[in-house]
């Protein structure tokens, strides 16, 4: 662990200790693909959640290399303790897991998400709002008012309605993590073989999926050429993570509209929350 980097984001945080229930979920496509193969699969051959800056592969935007956008966020927001960092070292991406939402906090990331365990939480730092927009506040497990800020000023996209985490130093599976949660779509699929591979606790959250006709009827959000991308993905069923995935492994699909796509499954595929 890089403690300086942890030390730079303690001394600019504000607020009052972090509640005890509260916990850090990193969100993932459990069949993105790697170099090495699935994330997942290369998950339970590593024993370690990695960063984009290692994986190569985000459900965001890619630019983990020295001088691209993320570098320079890390940058400006670890005050340069990792810049010359090996790969390994750099923080790695979640969002703050209160109660209310089975689905996880952060699912613009990914259909799955592992949450950690309570412990990890005091190697934890937090932004306000998302570190793509260059945020001013912060926080840590000691010092949080990033609640706040949220409650009081909610974006308007749903997707975007999450307190970005950085867990700081290794995640080891499954030392690291409570629990994997998995779409209902990936039951008795080589996803749940590789989830059950990994040693930590299995569950199951409510689930995505959506109709063409809803995403239709809301073309507006993304577009109505990925409503068009949609469609030719679910091939007439009900669109699901899974079959995302598997058009993810099919070189007619773009991964950029794929992404776009998963974005309408999640903002429409599910029942939100009451605020």
């Amino acid at each position: 662990m890089t403690h300086s980097a942890f030390e730079h984001l303690e001394r600019a945080a504000k607020g009052e200790p972090l509640d005890a229930n509260a916990r850090v979920a990193l969100h993932f496509h459990p069949d993105l693909l790697t170099d090495r193969g699935p994330v997942l699969a290369c998950i339970a051959k590593d024993r370690r959640y990695r960063s984009q800056f290692e994986t190569r592969v985000s459900n965001g935007g890619l630019t983990a290399f020295e001088g691209g956008a993320r570098w320079k966020w890390e940058s400006r927001i670890f005050g340069g303790y990792y810049d010359r960092c090996p790969a390994e070292e750099r923080p790695k991406y979640g969002a703050l897991a209160l109660a209310g939402d089975a689905h996880g906090p952060a699912p613009r990331f990914g259909s799955c998400f592992f949450r950690v365990r309570p412990e990890v939480l005091e190697r934890c730092s937090f932004c306000f709002p998302d570190s793509y927009y260059e945020p001013t506040c912060f926080g840590t497990a000691r010092r949080m008012g990033l609640q706040a800020l949220l409650e009081e000023d909610p974006p308007e996209d749903l997707l975007d309605r999450y307190v970005e985490a950085h867990v700081h130093g290794v995640v080891s599976i499954p030392e690291a993590t409570e629990a994997l949660v998995l779409d209902p779509s990936y039951r008795e699929t080589e996803v749940e073989r590789w989830a059950r591979a990994l040693g930590c606790a299995l569950e199951w959250h409510p689930g995505y999926e959506v109709g063409v006709d809803v995403l239709r009827e809301n073309a507006e959000y993304r577009g109505p050429e990925i409503v068009e991308v949609a469609e030719r993905v679910a091939g007439g069923e009900l669109l699901t993570p899974r079959l995302l995935g598997e058009a993810r492994r099919d070189p007619r699909f773009d991964a950029q509209q794929l992404k776009r796509v998963w974005h309408c499954l999640a903002r429409f595929g599910r029942d939100w929350p009451t605020p």
